[in-house]
């Protein structure tokens, strides 16, 4: 039986986003939102290890009130439990004050064997969330896995590193951090969708982690946004080939030595 842990973000489902120009954070309300894509695959993860060795799955979700959306969608996915932790203290938080926030929630679980995190934020980008949740639990960290096994107490994971792969393996508990190749999220039938919606939430504040109100939120994030902007498009003038493959390449070659690209 398997503790499993999979921590979620649920991020803007539009490209034009509007920020905070005092705070240089994202404003989410009102904003239609998704669960990350690389946490889908995380959670489907999760599952797959309940289903293989048995267990339960607990996710966890740091935002405002519409990351219940997010929860559900989870839990009909196939989780056990969800867990959303907000609060005004957590809001601007950057990817070192949020692994704090999620690494005590994860405490106050008690015991757990597997956390699981999707590489990457489609809003940020930075695939720091995971590893550093790992180093405030003083646990190993294995990453960009798209395979994990369990073998008593041990998990090895396989990791595709451009034209070779390579397996690690280490002791429980862990973090791991999975790829999108990793699997293939299911789709919740519309009965376990319905029964989503009839399980409770829990509602975790920063009064209930017992921890250092300095470490969150803006107070306990370093990293300071100097600026945020939309970078600008620029079209160019496209023109196609034509002619035969060889006649085509041919025009290419010239064209790109004449512009001294080649």
């Amino acid at each position: 039986m398997l503790n499993i842990v999979a921590c979620i973000k649920q991020v803007p489902s539009v490209t034009e986003v509007k920020w905070d120009p005092d705070t240089g954070s994202l404003i989410r309300k009102g904003v239609p939102s998704i669960i990350n894509p690389s946490d889908k695959h995380a959670i489907e993860a999760g599952i797959r290890l309940k289903e293989k060795y048995g267990g339960l799955v607990t996710i966890l979700s740091m935002g405002p009130d519409q990351v219940e959306d997010a929860l559900r969608e989870a839990l009909a996915m196939g989780a056990d439990r969800a867990i959303q932790l907000t609060d005004r203290a957590f809001a601007g938080s950057d990817t070192w004050a949020t692994s704090y926030t999620l690494s005590l929630a994860i405490k106050k679980l008690g015991a757990f064997d597997v956390i699981l995190c999707g590489k990457e934020a489609l809003d940020g980008m930075t695939a720091q969330v995971g590893p550093e949740i790992a180093e405030q639990l003083k646990i190993p960290q294995l990453t960009y896995a798209v395979d994990i096994e369990v073998n008593e107490d041990k998990v090895k994971v396989h990791q595709i590193l451009g034209e070779y792969q390579r397996c690690l393996e280490t002791k429980l508990p862990v973090l791991i951090t999975v790829e999108r190749q990793s699997n293939v999220p299911r789709v919740a039938p519309m009965d376990k969708v319905i029964e989503a919606y009839n399980k409770a939430i829990e509602i975790w504040r920063s009064i209930d982690l017992n921890g250092d109100n300095e470490q969150f939120g803006l107070k306990g994030s370093p990293t300071k946004l100097k600026k945020v902007y939309t970078p600008k498009v620029f079209k160019g003038k496209v023109e196609m080939l034509s002619g035969t493959n060889e006649e085509i390449a041919r025009a290419l070659v010239k064209k790109l030595r004449e512009r001294c690209i080649i």
